[in-house]
């Protein structure tokens, strides 16, 4: 496997970084991951313009230009794939304020950030999960109010989808002031009712997902009724459908939340619909 870090390409097995740094110390970085399908970035401008999002809402200046950003990502594509078997990856992007002093303020003067890129396969969901459609639970959402920024200090999401897993479910629904739903501990939530899809709308409190918006341009394309607003607890327990999307899940159904049946238990209209619309996408845009 070979990675970037601070200018160059190396075998994962040399890449080291001080124990200074801010992003081990404080935390003190942001991060963005990329699906890559047939080689291709998918929607790499967009990605990259959500990061910088978070990398402004830490006041952290870009370290490279767009065009630098593109040619080291098209780099790792191709070095991590010389061999035709790597075709599907997904690139994990991770900024840190570099390493300085330990001090809770901003290095003054700045120092040089730390850049580090790194490329894994590309794992689809499994036929099982298609079929099936996985478990969840619901949890109190309580992270920070800027859940927008993609920071790499990622603990309370940890310990929210740990909870899932010592649970036996695959994902943590979180519900805002027992009230509303935001989103997923790694993931976007969408809820079918009467043939509507309802997602929660972009601010403070969620990631901006570029497979959410995947699936937004999708349903409003092709004539399906959809509603970006806020979703109350109760329309997350009386869902007819509950849907879970990621850059590197796609687009799953939850057939259980908190142990009982989301509708009749099995994978709905909606989900069939929206898993056939985004497969299609899949072959005829991402791959092209």
């Amino acid at each position: 496997m070979t990675v970037y870090l601070n200018g160059a390409f190396m075998p994962i097995e040399e890449a080291r970084v001080p124990v200074l740094d801010r992003g081990f110390i404080f935390g003190d970085g942001v991060y963005e991951v990329i699906p890559v399908y047939s080689r291709r970035a998918f929607r790499m401008a967009e990605h990259l313009k959500r990061l910088q999002h978070s990398l402004d809402g830490i006041k952290l200046p870009n370290p490279h230009s767009e065009r630098e950003w593109t040619d080291i990502l098209t780099e790792i594509i191709r070095r991590n794939d010389q061999e035709g078997r790597n075709q599907d990856q997904y690139l994990y992007l991770h900024i840190t304020r570099g390493v300085a002093k330990r001090d809770h303020a901003f290095p003054n003067p700045p120092v040089q950030p730390t850049v580090f890129v790194l490329s894994n396969p590309l794992t689809t969901p499994s036929a099982e999960q298609l079929q099936r459609g996985i478990d969840c639970i619901t949890v109190v959402d309580n992270r920070w109010l800027r859940c927008d920024i993609k920071a790499i200090a990622l603990l309370p999401n940890v310990l929210l989808r740990q909870a899932a897993v010592e649970a036996g479910c695959a994902e943590a629904i979180l519900i805002r002031d027992d009230a509303f739903l935001t989103e997923g501990a790694a993931s976007n939530i969408f809820v079918a009712k009467n043939g509507t899809l309802l997602a929660p709308p972009k601010d403070n409190l969620m990631l901006p997902g570029i497979t959410y918006d995947v699936i937004l341009e999708l349903a409003a394309a092709n004539g399906i009724p959809h509603e970006v607003r806020k979703v109350t607890k109760a329309e997350v327990f009386g869902a007819d459908e509950l849907l879970l999307t990621s850059s590197t899940k796609e687009v799953l159904a939850i057939t259980t939340l908190d142990g009982k049946p989301v509708g009749n238990g099995k994978p709905g209209a909606m989900f069939a619909k929206m898993h056939t619309l985004y497969q299609t996408f899949k072959r005829d845009v991402m791959r092209k």
